[in-house]
């Protein structure tokens, strides 16, 4: 069985996790919206299924796929301890807009 983070490195497969992200959708739906044939989004689903990242809703004839965000958790609790890398990059690019801004206002009343 592939992992979250096997399945979430093709970018077909994020792709469809972000148009799932906006609403459930039928497999005929992602395959218009991916212009990909419909055994390739089924292949795509059925990883995404097995990893844990979507669930999908039978209702009559048709199947409904959904995030399930959940799955998430595994990613999210992996990527924890890199954020405060990015939120010091972040607080050095505050710094430094501020400064900018400030430097531009003295110079503008010289």
């Amino acid at each position: 069985m592939m992992t979250i983070f096997e399945a979430l490195a093709d970018p077909t497969r994020r792709r469809i996790l972000d148009l799932l992200r906006e609403q459930p959708r039928l497999v005929g739906e992602l395959v218009d919206l991916l212009e990909t044939s419909q055994p390739g989004i089924s292949k795509h689903l059925r990883v995404l299924r097995d990893a844990g990242l979507v669930s999908v809703r039978k209702d009559g004839q048709r199947r409904w796929y959904e995030l399930r965000p959940e799955a998430l958790a595994e990613v999210d609790g992996w990527l924890q301890p890199y954020r405060h890398l990015w939120e010091a990059r972040f607080d050095r690019l505050e710094n430094l807009l501020d400064q900018l801004q400030e430097e531009e206002k003295n110079d503008g009343q010289t």
